[in-house]
């Protein structure tokens, strides 16, 4: 019958397609190969219930084909068959859920020494605050954002002094060291994903969220934001850089301090030439400018 031959035919294209496909998810970057584990289980688990019961269809489609002479004989239930459908599919159901608690553990759990480095997104760029050399951020507040203190770092916190402050530009990290990535929303929700880390998180108005990753690899990765916020959302891109320790300390040291980007507008040179947070507004009009004229 054509329609049985069409149901194999779908169970056969979906596994080929699933070995032989050219799509498959970017080179992981960092240690978080547990939730491609996870992944992985989960594609079993679906593919292997995906194709039992399109091959029981089949097979009931052909069993119970229409002829002459045949009854349909009516059960209205079946206790051994409800045994067996609630402990298989729930047996299907724990062995996906199980792995990804085991990970989610893992991935709120900070390790002690890892790095802090916040992230703030905007519409629509991103922006770095990272330790300065007293190792504490400095706390901040988006009720405190303005043109000259884009970040809403509090000013009279000593220990934010000397935060370096990354507006707008590349965030670089040192290999093989543990991050903790603190997660800023100063307009509306963001998220803050790296497709090679394989960690993201959302970025909420009001509240501070977090994740963490080591990355593994050396090289040039893109920030993408995973959750629509606005006109400029396709161009709410950034770039992460994980160095060697070397090329990270000297890309640290060519970074300016709060209280350097702060040093002109309070002796009134501010005027003078545009801060950073004029720049990258400028910036953004002019790419949703581009936008608009499409």
């Amino acid at each position: 019958m054509p329609i049985v031959v069409v149901l194999v035919l779908i169970v056969l294209g979906s596994v080929l397609f699933h070995f032989l496909s050219p799509w498959w998810w970017t080179p992981i970057a960092s240690n978080w190969d547990y939730i491609d584990n996870t992944i992985i289980i989960t594609f079993w688990i679906t593919g292997v219930v995906f194709a039992a019961v399109v091959l029981f269809m089949a097979y009931c489609v052909f069993r119970f084909r229409h002829r002459e002479g045949s009854r349909a004989a009516y059960e209205p239930e079946n206790r051994r068959l409800e045994w067996w459908l609630t402990i298989v599919t729930g047996v299907g159901v724990t062995a996906m859920l199980v792995p990804g608690l085991f990970v989610w553990s893992r991935f709120v759990n900070v390790p002690s020494d890892a790095t802090v480095v916040e992230v703030v997104g905007q519409q629509w760029q991103w922006s770095f605050r990272l330790p300065g050399k007293d190792g504490k951020l400095g706390t901040s507040d988006t009720r405190d954002v303005t043109a000259e203190n884009p970040l809403g770092v509090i000013a009279k916190d000593p220990n934010g002094q000397d935060d370096v402050v990354v507006e707008a530009a590349d965030l670089h990290l040192p290999v093989g060291k543990p991050v903790k990535m603190l997660l800023r929303s100063i307009d509306v929700l963001h998220d803050f994903y790296v497709p090679e880390f394989r960690a993201k998180m959302d970025m909420i108005p009001g509240s501070v969220t977090y994740f963490w990753f080591t990355p593994t690899k050396t090289g040039t990765f893109q920030v993408l934001c995973a959750e629509l916020c606005g006109q400029g959302h396709p161009m709410m891109h950034g770039i992460v850089m994980v160095d060697t320790q070397e090329d990270y300390v000297a890309w640290l040291d060519q970074q300016q301090t709060f209280a350097q980007l702060s040093a002109p507008q309070q002796t009134g040179s501010a005027e003078q030439a545009p801060g950073n947070a004029t720049v990258s507004a400028l910036k953004v009009a002019a790419k949703l400018e581009t936008v608009g004229s499409r």
